[in-house]
């Protein structure tokens, strides 16, 4: 049976688990990311490496990174989140350990997780597009059956498709991208508004947070939502329309088989789900005259791009 580890290095944490071929975790480990120390992360991964392998007979390594990773799946262009520019990530940790190291972009490993054990699993299109709402929007497209990363490596940047002419200043430099209306951060950003402009229905929001605006999160709102409070339903609600709007410009595009939503954000279930089936039902190009993918919630959660990473160095 061959075993690889999967890492998943995220701006607080990295988590590193040993996989078998059928997607199981059989041993996890996590620790601290030193965000701000290109060179402390690599010595991070390689520790938690030889860790994992110390039980495990470990034939590769997959890594999944938030940012931009080179066509030859080793080097990280950019990260957002994290002090790399142009950082070796692969050559590196692969001198390190001794074994071949494989670097993903983090959406694009779940949205493989996702696609072999996940939700797509037995997928009978072999097409399908991962939509994950998190502090950004980002996503990972599987064709005919292969994880399409685009002539640089760096396909998918979903949460960038501009929506809004003239929106939102995003992180990237320009204005009105989609995650600035559909991620987690928005949801958060909007309820923060209202409950600071004096709106009584935030009321009970605030009064969760403690009377501090800054206690308000996106697990909290989810949680009053699940409850049946008004206002974070409606909060919901509207992040789902957003959601939808552009999951239907993606589909006119793709004509994937499915589309799978994952993230932070989805732990909402049919919450945020039934107002994103109900916008993109609305908003889809030629509807009513062509077959429209089924929309599924992720079922790998935090693990799918740990599955995925190393499932893909496998291969």
């Amino acid at each position: 049976m061959s075993l690889s580890c999967g890492i998943d290095i995220g701006g607080t944490k990295i988590a590193g688990g040993v996989v078998d071929e059928s997607g199981r975790i059989l041993a996890r480990l996590r620790a601290e990311s030193p965000a701000t120390d290109p060179e402390a992360i690599v010595d991070t991964v390689a520790c938690l490496v030889d860790d994992l392998r110390a039980e495990h007979p470990v034939e590769h390594v997959g890594i999944g990174a938030a940012g931009f990773i080179d066509a030859g799946r080793s080097t990280v262009l950019f990260a957002p989140n994290i002090a790399w520019r142009d950082q070796p990530l692969g050559r590196q940790l692969s001198e390190r350990t001794g074994l071949p190291v494989v670097v993903e972009n983090d959406a694009n490993a779940a949205a493989w997780g996702e696609y072999v054990f996940g939700a797509g699993h037995g997928s009978a299109t072999g097409d399908m597009l991962l939509v994950t709402v998190g502090t950004g929007v980002g996503g990972g497209i599987v064709a005919d059956g292969e994880l399409r990363r685009g002539a640089f490596g760096i396909a998918a940047e979903i949460g960038h498709l501009r929506l809004v002419h003239g929106g939102r200043l995003c992180g990237c430099g320009n204005h009105g991208c989609w995650e600035q209306y559909a991620s987690g951060s928005a949801l958060v950003r909007e309820a923060k508004a209202d409950a600071v402009g004096g709106s009584l229905l935030a009321r009970p929001l605030l009064d969760r947070a403690g009377g501090d605006p800054s206690g308000i999160t996106g697990p909290l709102i989810t949680e009053l939502a699940q409850q049946g409070d008004p206002f974070c339903l409606e909060q919901l609600t509207e992040l789902g329309h957003w959601l939808g709007e552009g999951v239907s410009s993606l589909v006119a595009v793709l004509d994937p088989g499915m589309v799978v939503v994952g993230g932070g954000v989805s732990a909402a279930g049919e919450l945020l789900l039934a107002p994103l089936r109900d916008r993109f039902a609305h908003t889809l190009s030629g509807r009513g005259f062509r077959p429209a993918p089924a929309i599924l919630g992720a079922v790998l959660g935090n693990d799918a791009g740990m599955i995925g990473a190393a499932d893909l160095a496998r291969r």
